[in-house]
């Protein structure tokens, strides 16, 4: 099951052909993206991530997205799905056709199923593995147009990881900077539990902000634990209660094995703590 619709609220057949081949979201990954998680028909998170679309935009120099036009389309997707009580809503905007005097962008929707596996590491976790993303902590500030911390369709250094890690019998990724210190994963926010306290790496360092990784933050707060956004090391993933990765679709993900160690048992706190993100939105 998919739902396809186009900016301007057109619907369309996902199964042909739509996507010229000189639009520079093809041609050059120039375009940014974001993935809503909807649940019985509710967007989660939405607001946030039309807010993190507008700042991956003006990271690229992108005309300001139509929020209005971007909460429309939404909707007709989602009112237009027939499938799980669970999809992935992808919302794109590229630069458009290569050599337009217009310069008009492409825009479009996409509902689509959740894979099967997603649904399965939610609930039985994954192993991962640590790799340097070759970058500097302070990069981001002194590189501006190197465009980390937006959400762009250049998302090939990303699925190499994930490629690496498949070779090395593991799920998923988590990138590290040249100094040693914790990044991001592929597709996900790290979250790191000690005690009962959750900690972040904050996005200073050239990382994605995390729209599901805040809601989980505001969850576990309201269930008495703290909070906090700092600078993590390798070395304290392993010797935390708990490591996680979180993103829209894979909700808060439990990681078990790191670079072929076994973690500590946190499946409790993974309980504890996807148990307090749900009730989030089954109190709205």
């Amino acid at each position: 099951m998919r739902v396809l619709a186009f900016l301007d609220g057109t619907l369309a057949d996902p199964d042909q052909p739509h996507i010229r081949v000189d639009d520079l979201g093809l041609m050059r990954g120039d375009g940014i993206f974001e993935t809503v998680l909807v649940a019985d028909g509710v967007p989660r998170e939405l607001g946030p991530h039309l807010d993190r679309l507008a700042r991956s935009a003006a990271m690229l120099d992108l005309p300001e997205p139509d929020r209005a036009a971007w909460e429309r389309v939404a909707q007709i997707v989602i009112d237009n799905w027939r499938g799980s009580p669970e999809l992935a809503l992808k919302l794109v905007y590229t630069r458009g056709i290569e050599g337009d005097p217009e310069a008009r962008p492409t825009g479009f929707a996409l509902g689509m199923e959740i894979d099967e596996k997603v649904k399965r590491a939610r609930a039985e976790g994954i192993a991962a593995i640590t790799l340097e993303r070759g970058i500097e902590p302070d990069l981001a500030a002194r590189a501006p147009w190197l465009l980390l911390g937006a959400k762009s369709l250049s998302y090939a250094v990303n699925m190499a990881g994930v490629r690496e890690a498949a070779r090395r019998g593991a799920a998923d990724v988590i990138f590290t900077a040249t100094d040693g210190s914790v990044l991001e994963g592929p597709t996900s926010n790290v979250i790191l539990a000690r005690g009962r306290t959750l900690y972040t790496p904050p996005p200073a360092i050239g990382i994605l902000p995390g729209t599901t990784q805040r809601a989980v933050f505001r969850a576990a707060e309201r269930a008495g634990w703290a909070t906090k956004i700092e600078p993590l090391t390798v070395e304290e993933l392993d010797k935390a209660d708990g490591l996680f990765l979180s993103s829209s679709v894979r909700k808060l993900t439990r990681v078990h094995t790191l670079d072929g160690n076994r973690l500590p048992d946190s499946t409790g706190l993974h309980a504890e703590l996807a148990q307090a993100y749900d009730a989030e939105y089954a109190r709205t």
